[in-house]
């Protein structure tokens, strides 16, 4: 991929940057700006070699048109002040308000453009919709830097059709991303191990077939464990179960003996009465889970056995929490993989965070993200990584 750096001198030229700004809002509050500040050595880089930088991104699923909940402007005002310097927002995406407030740019200055997202044809499947925004928007810049690595996974006008329109490169998030998890997916150095959490099955069918065949260790967790112990034979309880893919996970646990991988379950799982932060719970069996009762975090032992299979490994992809992170008596497994990790880590493991909830996991956790050889921005592209397919986002600027 073509960097920065190739793009040549960029003193007075508009750059447009895709960023992923998709924070979590209470209101119009960040509460997790980690996206944002992921996207500050970019930036940095473009203005001081004295860019006009102009940046697009989305919020939430706005449906193809304006809506003020997600509205850019809390971003803009966060974006300024780890900046330290004002980032106007146009009141659109390419229309005339766009247009001014490019145009006011000076060398070293930055614009944000309003949610992408307010426009239905960046998400279009009409190739010709998507190249019509996507002209617009490079109609506003001189070059493209692709630094959005949590949507390089889409096919999206802002993504992949501008970067066939204009000078591209990987900004420096998007390299960073591609060579730390390429870490976990070409010839990665062994026991590598791989932490698969979240609620279902069926979201990461394709990681763990293409798993069976790279990694050493599987340690199953999170909602998406009980299918595993169905598969198995055991009564879940009234716990989370995609009973579909419970013949589907038979033949997972079939390939991975035949493969020599290990699949590591729990031994034990906090089970409650209800889905909700003070609901009473106990700690029983993962075999023995009561009628009723619905598993919402893997239990203590459990969190020392996952500890001691991560403890050798070299190579380490985690991707989904343990258990209902955000409800403090579950979080107890989360805590406990984390910790895991980084006790790892500092062993010279090289071990990758999967974006999405698990990175939001280590933040609430309050564990120290240098703990960890790689945090990644995108839950669904690292994914998609994962599972060894091509990213869309990330071919076009190979092309």
């Amino acid at each position: 991929m073509k960097t920065i750096d190739e793009l040549g001198d960029l003193r007075g030229k508009r750059v447009l940057v895709r960023s992923d700004f998709n924070v979590p809002l209470d209101g119009t509050t960040i509460t997790d700006d980690g996206r944002i500040r992921a996207a500050l050595p970019t930036l940095s880089k473009l203005l001081d070699a004295g860019a006009r930088v102009v940046v697009t991104a989305h919020l939430g699923r706005p449906k193809g048109t304006p809506d003020p909940q997600y509205s850019l402007a809390p971003v803009a005002a966060r974006l300024g002040e780890l900046l330290g310097k004002e980032v106007p927002l146009a009141g659109d995406l390419v229309g005339e308000s766009a247009k001014d407030t490019v145009a006011a740019l000076g060398d070293g200055e930055i614009a944000l453009l309003e949610n992408v997202r307010f426009d239905a044809r960046e998400t279009s499947k009409v190739d010709a919709e998507r190249e019509e925004l996507a002209a617009e928007l490079a109609a506003l810049a001189d070059a493209f830097v692709s630094d959005g690595f949590g949507v390089v996974h889409r096919k999206q006008a802002s993504v992949y059709d501008v970067a066939k329109l204009l000078p591209a490169a990987a900004g420096d998030l998007v390299l960073n991303e591609v060579r730390s998890l390429s870490r976990a997916t070409t010839d990665p150095e062994r026991p590598y191990a791989v932490v698969l959490g979240g609620s279902k099955v069926s979201d990461k069918l394709g990681v763990i077939a293409n798993l069976l065949t790279k990694a050493d260790r599987l340690l199953i967790g999170g909602g998406m464990v009980f299918t595993f112990l169905a598969a198995k034979g055991h009564s879940v309880g009234a716990s989370l179960l995609e009973e579909d893919q419970v013949e589907t996970v038979k033949g997972y646990l079939a390939t991975a003996e035949e493969n020599g991988v290990e699949i590591v379950l729990p031994t034990d799982i906090v089970a409650a009465d209800s889905f909700a932060a003070d609901a009473p719970h106990q700690t029983v069996p993962a075999d023995q889970i009561p009628d009723g009762k619905m598993g919402l975090d893997i239990g203590p032992a459990s969190g020392e056995l996952f500890g001691a299979k991560l403890a050798d490994a070299r190579t380490i992809a985690w991707n989904g929490p343990m258990g209902v992170f955000e409800f403090e008596a579950f979080a107890g497994g989360t805590k406990a993989v984390a910790q895991g990790i980084v006790d790892a880590t500092a062993n010279g493991a090289f071990s990758i965070v999967g974006g999405g909830d698990s990175a939001a996991a280590v933040r609430k956790l309050g564990f120290d993200e240098a703990g960890f050889s790689h945090i990644s921005t995108g839950g669904g592209a690292s994914l998609e990584l994962l599972e060894g397919k091509t990213l869309p986002g990330i071919a076009v600027l190979e092309n």
